[in-house]
């Protein structure tokens, strides 16, 4: 064999000892990658031909009413309270607005024409009948009094003209007729002083003034306006100097008597039947809380309101010490029948859902609540009754029963 020939058998084993060897390199990089590599990786157990399936999630009961568990903080904004059985009185509300008594409530005009002279009564006053309360000088009555004047001078004349005739009749000094003409002169003018002491007294004049004003013959000129009633002053619009006449707006003054005042509400239609004249009504207002004023019903109104379909009712009001002021908001409460026991809960228990639904929080260990929907009867003026939806001696959440809500929505929690 030649050496050209020795070479190429080298070359072959050559070339098959290197294949042999990359297909051992190549093989130990793959086993390197399949147990190494991939085995670190892990794989899934293998599951017993004959284990069971895992069972499915439980869906949530959709009907279920909404819960909530609180946590321990959260527990504490709650507060709670035990469902009680108690008495509720049939009664019905409604906001209505404090008024005068129209009945008891003047203009006061002068009886005559002329100008102010004096006031002496001011807004806010409280005022006696017969009380003084402007002074006018009135054409009128200088005239009456230069009346009276002179029928009193005519009398005065005619009185001692009827003496001197007596005496002279007495002396055969007259005939009878001249005696009898003294006599009727006298009563004449005896008529005319009494029609003129009259047509003064018209101006508010009292006899001792008259007497004065007979005694002194001066005028006086002041007539003097009084209060008609007792009561209040609620306006005045006058003012030294100002002509003012009978029936020609705006009055001098207006008064009230306050001791009865009104409160005038307007019912829905629906109640009508349940308000008749003379029931109880018991008020209250804002500037006075926990005050009661009490009063009766004294007018229902005739006709419902087309727009609002509500009746006006108007009750007279007790307020001896003269504390309500017209157009003060009022709410007022009568009583419409005998009391009904009931199941009741703090307003504050009640939330009124989007949809108009009335709800309660109930628990059992002050930690879990759930909503119940309720329906709600009677009430007065802390409670409603429950008429369904929950049972006496269970807990409720009172303040704090919002928060509840707003957790089960998932709102703030804070």
């Amino acid at each position: 064999m030649s050496n050209d020939a020795f070479v190429v058998r080298l070359s072959k084993k050559t070339v098959i000892a290197g294949a042999v060897a990359i297909a051992a390199v190549v093989g130990g990089v793959g086993v390197y990658f399949a147990g190494g590599l991939l085995g670190s990786m892990g794989a899934p157990p293998a599951r017993a031909a004959d284990s069971p399936p895992p069972p499915p999630a439980a869906k949530p009961d959709p009907n279920a009413p909404p819960a909530v568990d609180l946590t321990e903080s959260q527990a504490g904004a709650i507060k709670t309270e035990t469902v009680t059985d108690r008495s509720f009185p049939q009664q019905k509300l409604a906001l209505g607005n404090i008024d005068f008594n129209e009945d008891q409530a003047v203009l006061v005009y002068p009886p005559y024409q002329g100008l102010i002279l004096q006031l002496f009564a001011k807004i806010g006053d409280d005022v006696q009948k017969g009380q003084t309360l402007f002074t006018i000088q009135s054409p009128d009555l200088i005239q009456a009094e230069s009346t009276l004047i002179s029928a009193a001078g005519v009398l005065d004349l005619t009185q001692r003209a009827l003496s001197r005739a007596r005496q002279l009749f007495a002396v055969q000094g007259i005939a009878q007729k001249d005696l009898e003409q003294a006599v009727s002169d006298e009563m004449t003018a005896e008529g005319n002083l009494r029609a003129a002491r009259d047509a003064v007294r018209v101006f508010g004049k009292t006899d001792d003034q008259i007497d004065q004003i007979v005694k002194s013959r001066k005028i006086d000129p002041a007539l003097v306006v009084t209060a008609p009633i007792p009561g209040r002053i609620t306006a005045r619009t006058a003012a030294p100097g100002d002509l003012v006449q009978p029936g020609s707006p705006p009055a001098p003054y207006a008064m009230a008597d306050l001791s009865t005042i009104w409160m005038q509400a307007f019912v829905p239609e629906s109640d009508t039947p349940l308000y008749r004249v003379g029931q109880e009504v018991k008020v209250s207002v804002m500037a006075y809380p926990g005050k009661v004023f009490e009063g009766t019903i004294s007018t229902i109104g005739a006709t419902v309101d087309p727009n609002t379909h509500r009746l006006m009712t108007r009750s007279a009001i007790q307020d001896p010490d003269h504390l309500l002021r017209p157009n003060m908001l009022a709410t007022f409460v009568i009583t419409t029948g005998p009391a009904v026991n009931g199941i009741g809960v703090p307003f504050d228990a009640v939330v009124r859902e989007p949809d108009g639904t009335m709800t309660a929080w109930v628990t059992t260990d002050k930690r879990h609540y759930t909503q119940r929907i309720v329906k709600l009867g009677l009430q007065d003026a802390s409670d409603y009754q429950i008429v369904d939806g929950l049972k006496e001696g269970e807990t409720i959440a009172t303040e704090g029963a919002i928060l509840l809500d707003n957790i089960a929505a998932g709102g703030a929690t804070d």
